[in-house]
Protein backbone atom coordinates (compact mmCIF):
# COMPACT_ATOMS: atom_id res chain seq x y z
CA UNK A 1 0.00 0.00 0.00
CA UNK A 2 1.33 3.42 -0.98
CA UNK A 3 1.53 5.66 2.08
CA UNK A 4 2.94 8.77 0.40
CA UNK A 5 -0.29 10.63 1.22
CA UNK A 6 0.57 10.06 4.87
CA UNK A 7 3.78 12.08 4.49
CA UNK A 8 1.79 14.96 3.04
CA UNK A 9 -0.74 14.76 5.85
CA UNK A 10 1.97 14.67 8.50
CA UNK A 11 3.91 17.50 6.86
CA UNK A 12 0.79 19.64 6.58
CA UNK A 13 -0.07 19.02 10.23
CA UNK A 14 3.46 19.99 11.29
CA UNK A 15 3.37 23.17 9.19
CA UNK A 16 -0.01 24.12 10.64
CA UNK A 17 1.16 23.39 14.17
CA UNK A 18 4.35 25.42 13.77
CA UNK A 19 2.43 28.36 12.26
CA UNK A 20 -0.01 28.20 15.17
CA UNK A 21 2.75 28.07 17.79
CA UNK A 22 4.51 31.05 16.19
CA UNK A 23 1.26 33.02 16.08
CA UNK A 24 0.13 32.18 19.62
CA UNK A 25 3.45 32.56 21.43
CA UNK A 26 5.21 35.24 19.37
CA UNK A 27 2.30 36.98 17.61
CA UNK A 28 4.15 36.46 14.29
CA UNK A 29 2.84 35.18 10.96
CA UNK A 30 4.77 32.21 9.59
CA UNK A 31 5.51 33.53 6.12
CA UNK A 32 8.91 32.08 5.26
CA UNK A 33 9.90 34.79 2.77
CA UNK A 34 9.07 37.52 5.28
CA UNK A 35 10.90 35.72 8.06
CA UNK A 36 13.97 35.24 5.86
CA UNK A 37 13.91 38.83 4.57
CA UNK A 38 13.65 40.08 8.16
CA UNK A 39 16.62 37.94 9.16
CA UNK A 40 18.73 39.61 6.47
CA UNK A 41 17.70 43.18 7.32
CA UNK A 42 19.77 45.12 9.82
CA UNK A 43 17.82 45.94 12.96
CA UNK A 44 18.78 47.20 16.41
CA UNK A 45 16.62 44.45 17.94
CA UNK A 46 18.85 41.34 18.10
CA UNK A 47 16.02 39.20 19.48
CA UNK A 48 13.94 39.91 16.39
CA UNK A 49 16.69 38.75 14.07
CA UNK A 50 17.61 35.86 16.35
CA UNK A 51 14.26 34.05 16.22
CA UNK A 52 14.13 34.58 12.46
CA UNK A 53 17.54 32.96 11.95
CA UNK A 54 16.61 30.10 14.26
CA UNK A 55 13.44 29.51 12.22
CA UNK A 56 15.36 29.50 8.92
CA UNK A 57 18.12 27.27 10.29
CA UNK A 58 15.48 24.89 11.67
CA UNK A 59 13.89 24.62 8.21
CA UNK A 60 17.23 23.83 6.60
CA UNK A 61 18.25 21.34 9.29
CA UNK A 62 14.89 19.61 9.08
CA UNK A 63 15.39 19.03 5.37
CA UNK A 64 18.98 17.87 5.85
CA UNK A 65 18.04 15.45 8.64
CA UNK A 66 15.16 14.02 6.60
CA UNK A 67 17.49 13.66 3.59
CA UNK A 68 19.93 11.66 5.71
CA UNK A 69 17.37 9.57 7.59
CA UNK A 70 14.88 8.94 4.73
CA UNK A 71 16.38 10.07 1.42
CA UNK A 72 13.73 8.12 -0.50
CA UNK A 73 11.10 10.62 0.69
CA UNK A 74 12.50 13.21 -1.72
CA UNK A 75 12.40 10.75 -4.62
CA UNK A 76 13.54 13.21 -7.29
CA UNK A 77 17.18 13.65 -8.27
CA UNK A 78 18.61 17.06 -7.54
CA UNK A 79 18.72 19.29 -10.62
CA UNK A 80 21.85 21.10 -11.67
CA UNK A 81 23.09 24.28 -10.03
CA UNK A 82 21.79 26.45 -12.90
CA UNK A 83 18.27 25.02 -12.49
CA UNK A 84 18.38 25.60 -8.74
CA UNK A 85 19.56 29.21 -9.14
CA UNK A 86 16.93 29.86 -11.82
CA UNK A 87 14.18 28.33 -9.72
CA UNK A 88 15.29 30.31 -6.67
CA UNK A 89 15.25 33.56 -8.63
CA UNK A 90 11.78 32.81 -10.03
CA UNK A 91 10.46 32.01 -6.56
CA UNK A 92 12.01 35.21 -5.17
CA UNK A 93 10.50 37.36 -7.92
CA UNK A 94 7.11 35.67 -7.53
CA UNK A 95 7.24 36.15 -3.79
CA UNK A 96 7.83 39.88 -4.19
CA UNK A 97 5.07 40.25 -6.81
CA UNK A 98 2.51 38.42 -4.67
CA UNK A 99 3.50 40.09 -1.41
CA UNK A 100 4.36 36.79 0.28
CA UNK A 101 5.16 33.14 -0.18
CA UNK A 102 3.12 29.96 -0.27
CA UNK A 103 3.39 29.50 3.47
CA UNK A 104 2.33 33.05 4.26
CA UNK A 105 -0.59 33.05 1.84
CA UNK A 106 -1.54 29.37 1.77
CA UNK A 107 -1.32 28.59 5.46
CA UNK A 108 -1.66 31.85 7.35
CA UNK A 109 -3.51 34.04 4.83
CA UNK A 110 -6.21 31.48 4.08
CA UNK A 111 -6.76 30.83 7.77
CA UNK A 112 -7.36 34.59 8.14
CA UNK A 113 -9.87 34.43 5.25
CA UNK A 114 -7.79 36.83 3.14
CA UNK A 115 -9.15 37.15 -0.41
CA UNK A 116 -5.70 38.32 -1.56
CA UNK A 117 -4.18 35.14 -0.14
CA UNK A 118 -6.87 33.04 -1.83
CA UNK A 119 -5.99 34.59 -5.20
CA UNK A 120 -2.26 34.08 -4.58
CA UNK A 121 -2.73 30.46 -3.47
CA UNK A 122 -4.84 29.63 -6.53
CA UNK A 123 -2.11 31.18 -8.69
CA UNK A 124 0.60 29.09 -6.94
CA UNK A 125 -1.36 25.89 -7.42
CA UNK A 126 -2.20 26.53 -11.07
CA UNK A 127 1.42 27.51 -11.84
CA UNK A 128 2.61 24.31 -10.13
CA UNK A 129 0.16 22.20 -12.12
CA UNK A 130 1.29 23.77 -15.39
CA UNK A 131 4.95 23.27 -14.47
CA UNK A 132 4.43 19.60 -13.64
CA UNK A 133 2.55 19.08 -16.90
CA UNK A 134 5.32 20.74 -18.90
CA UNK A 135 7.97 18.69 -17.11
CA UNK A 136 6.14 15.41 -17.67
CA UNK A 137 5.50 16.20 -21.34
CA UNK A 138 9.19 16.93 -21.92
CA UNK A 139 8.71 20.59 -22.84
CA UNK A 140 10.84 21.59 -19.85
CA UNK A 141 14.11 19.80 -19.06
Amino acid sequence: MNSSWLYGLLGGALIGASASVLLVFAQKTAGISGIFAGALMPTPNRTERGWRWMFVIGLLLGGIVLGVVRPSVFGVPTPGVAALVGAGLLVGVGTRFSGGCTSGHGVCGLSNLSSRSLAATITFIVAGMITVRLLKSGVLP
